[in-house]
């Protein structure tokens, strides 16, 4: 059999399998829908009857629901209505208390009305009869209200017065006894360990002569002697009535202790004559300059002051014969070198520069009779001019203030300075300026107002004053001598210090008959 009608075979018996097989299939596909739909038509059923019961339970439970809201509802709207009805009760309790107490403001303040007036009549009363007192008051004291507070206001300033000069009384009582208590053993230490002599020695310018015709021995024939003897010494002879003595004035005391020499060895030799004059004259010069250099040597030695410059030695030596009120200035600078020193010593300050200050715060006076100036500038110009300190010449210009004292050494020489020359014995004054002081002071004293009367006593150490008790009170008196003491202070120069002793006093005299 030819292969086509093989493949031909194959392809009917293909297609007859393959429509048998979709008839069966479909077949079974119906059968299988059909009881598909027949299930799900079942389910149907079923979720509709579930639904239904579904809704219904909870159709009722919502009913419940409902009911209880409900309920809780008007349980909740009881309460607030039993709530808003308690605070309607308190409102209206409070509404009745607050009328009472409206009530009773209005009662009260009807009452204090009615006060307030009697108080307003009181008052206006009482403003009529202060008047009345103080027209009363006025007429009796006899000034105006004004006239009161002002002697009030004075009494209190009197007070305050009172109060301000009792506190400086005592702050200064205070300090006064602390400062000069110290200051007194320092100073009292001091002198007494510088044992000076209490009268200063004096440059002698009377020469004695054996006998007067010796006078006329000196004043030569025709005057050529006392000639010769003025031309080469440079100073006056003064040969007067006086017996037996013959005056020497110069204002230099080296050439008047040079003249002096001289005529004493001429009327010891005898033979008086020019050249022989020339002669004991260059003699007693030498003999002055010998002097001159022991004794600036031995000042030197005496304050251990060894490396000054041999010209300031020689002019210590010259103040040998220099004397200021009567007392030797070489002496009185020894003296200051000592006291400064011991005073340094005793507050801890520079002992040595102290006493190189305090022995050489004098030296301008050996130059100050040929030289332009006071002593204190020149004092300061030799000693920067022979290489001194600056602290040196600080104290040696400033112990008389013409310069503010910045050193505690500066201060403690212009201390010993005082205190030498104010001891005792230690300067003499002439008449003349004695008595100014004096006078100068009770000027100063009577300037014052309130003083009655003053007197300088003590030789012008102190001043007395009396003051009028009715112008001046007891506080007033320490006021016043503060004051009159820095007048002084400021007006007069003095060596040492000034007492200023302020008295009031009250004296009542009556006479029984």
């Amino acid at each position: 059999m030819p292969t086509i009608v093989w493949i031909l075979l194959i392809l009917v018996a293909l297609g007859a399998g393959g429509a048998a097989g979709f008839v069966y299939r479909r077949n079974v596909a119906e059968q299988k829908i059909g009881r598909t739909e027949a299930y799900a038509k079942q389910l149907l059923e079923d979720a509709t009857r579930k639904a239904d019961e579904y809704k219904k339970e909870k159709v009722l439970e919502a009913k419940e629901e409902i009911l209880k809201a409900k309920a809780e509802n008007d349980r909740e709207m009881r309460e607030r209505r039993n709530e808003v009805q308690r605070a309607e009760r308190r409102v209206n309790q409070r509404e009745e208390t607050l009328d009472k107490k409206a009530d009773n403001m209005e009662a009260r303040e009807e009452s204090l009305n009615k006060k307030q007036a009697e108080i307003q009549k009181i008052q206006e009363e009482a403003e009529a009869y202060h008047a009345r007192q103080f027209s009363e008051l006025e007429r009796i004291a006899g000034m105006t209200q004004d006239e009161a507070r002002q002697q009030l206001v004075e009494r209190i300033q009197k007070e305050a017065f009172h109060d301000a000069a009792a506190m400086v009384r005592d702050i200064e009582t205070r300090a006064k006894e602390e400062g000069e208590k110290k200051a007194r053993n320092i100073i009292a230490l001091a002198i007494q360990k510088c044992a000076a002599d209490h009268v200063a020695e004096s440059t002698v310018s009377v020469i004695a002569l054996p006998n007067d015709d010796m006078k006329g021995r000196i004043i030569g024939r025709e005057g050529r002697n006392i000639r010769a003897l003025e031309t080469a010494t440079g100073v006056d002879l003064i040969i007067d009535d006086t017996p037996e003595a013959v005056i020497v004035s110069a204002f230099d005391p080296v050439r008047r202790e040079i003249a002096r020499i001289a005529v004493e060895k001429l009327i010891m030799d005898g033979r008086i004559h020019p050249a022989r004059i020339e002669e004991m004259v260059d003699k007693a010069r030498k003999e002055v300059d010998n002097q001159i250099r022991e004794a600036g040597e031995q000042a030197v030695f005496e304050t251990n002051q060894h490396s000054i410059h041999h010209e300031l030695v020689k002019l210590l030596g010259r103040l040998r014969f220099r004397t200021s009120y009567g007392q030797n200035v070489l002496k009185h600078s020894i003296e200051v070198s000592h006291l400064a020193g011991l005073m340094a010593a005793e507050l801890g300050a520079d002992v040595a520069l102290a006493k190189r200050a305090g022995l050489l715060h004098d030296i301008g006076k050996a130059v100050d009779h040929e030289a332009e100036g006071t002593h204190v500038t020149l004092g300061g110009e030799l000693a920067r001019k022979y290489h001194e300190s600056p602290d040196v010449i600080h104290a040696i210009l400033a112990h008389h203030n013409d310069v503010e004292p910045q050193t505690v050494e500066a201060v403690l020489v212009q201390a010993a300075d005082a205190i030498s020359a104010a001891r005792p014995g230690a300067r003499r004054e002439s008449l003349e300026n004695y008595i100014k002081r004096l006078e100068k002071l009770e000027e100063i004293a009577n300037s014052f107002d309130g003083v009655e009367k003053c007197y300088a006593i003590q030789s012008g150490r102190e001043v007395r004053i009396m003051v009028k008790p009715d112008d001046v009170t007891d506080e007033g008196t320490k006021i016043l001598a503060k004051e009159i003491a820095k007048r002084i202070e400021k007006e007069m120069e003095y060596p040492g210090q000034i007492r200023v002793n302020v008295i009031r006093e009250t004296r009542s005299t009556e006479f029984a008959k």
